[in-house]
């Protein structure tokens, strides 16, 4: 059986380089000061997506992200591995968006796109550590889902089958389709990018990019249609415009900090069974454990 697949991606500010510059004033992050990466759990939920498409011919993988025109850059990272097309939610009225605004905002973009088997995305983004996102698009298209996957196992008749990782253990669930399933950083990595594809779609544009882009290439998007990446504000997904960015987030965001932990003293010991009871015992007087 064929499947669609929406993977839902986010580009991200690189968290190791927090600098006094990251916040603006309205609380938001100020992504113009930090470099952008391809959050790292949602390359795991490609992989899973991509294994789905390699198992079942004629499926389909359609990258699906929000945020300003730079974001397009991961809708061809998702090309460039083996994804099919993507869509890209860009408008102002998006911006200083919290989980329930993006998740409302992602939720209005699949609506418009269409029946889909399998939406996928990362458990949590590391600008937010939330993982709520996932959830709460499932609970807005009144999908089932399962969160923390580390590998889909099968699929056919109507059901898909995940193998779960989770604290205490791993356990193997069933679903129905169509669902929505996140993804922890323990399943596989995701698979480099294909040099085949980089030559294919290395000049993927949205309309906004190629507006402001070399010109030289202007005729190749009317022969090749696959280099027009889809580009979406709030009035193309009908979007009530009191749902989205900083006008439907209730979390409004103090402070962010870079915090480095450092440790104020060390202890080397053995392991002999004597030495590790002791450990356990200091652990335990000083609540560190137990």
């Amino acid at each position: 059986m064929s499947l669609k697949i929406v993977v839902l991606a986010k580009q991200v500010p690189d968290t190791r380089n927090v600098g006094k510059d990251a916040m603006k004033a309205d609380g938001t992050i100020n992504r113009a000061a930090l470099p952008a990466i391809f959050n790292p759990e949602d390359l795991n939920a490609l992989e899973q997506a991509l294994r789905l498409k390699d198992a079942h011919p004629g499926s389909t993988i359609t990258i699906l992200t929000m945020g300003p025109g730079r974001a397009a850059d991961i809708i061809r990272e998702g090309l460039f591995r083996g994804a099919d097309n993507g869509y890209l939610l860009t408008d102002r009225a998006f911006a200083g968006a919290d989980t329930l605004a993006t998740s409302y905002a992602l939720a209005t973009a699949i609506r418009k796109m269409g029946e889909c088997d399998i939406i996928i995305g990362g458990r949590q983004a590391i600008d937010g550590d939330t993982a709520q996102v996932g959830p709460q698009v499932a609970e807005k298209l009144g999908m089932t889902q399962i969160t923390y996957a580390e590998e889909i196992l099968k699929v056919g008749k109507g059901k898909i089958t995940v193998k779960r990782h989770i604290d205490g253990g791993v356990e193997t669930v069933e679903g129905p389709l169509p669902i929505v399933i996140t993804v922890n950083s323990s399943a596989a990595p995701c698979r480099p990018r294909n040099a085949k594809l980089v030559q294919k779609y290395k000049h993927a544009k949205t309309v906004t990019e190629k507006q402001q882009g070399n010109l030289d290439y202007t005729e190749l998007y009317d022969k090749r249609d696959y280099l027009n990446l889809i580009e979406w504000s709030v009035a193309d997904v009908n979007g009530d415009l009191a749902q989205c960015g900083l006008s439907g987030s209730p979390t409004k965001v103090k402070a962010i900090q870079n915090i480095v932990f450092q440790a104020k003293e060390s202890k080397t010991i053995t392991g002999s069974d004597r030495d590790v009871e002791d450990l356990i015992v200091e652990l335990l007087a000083n609540h560190t454990i137990g």
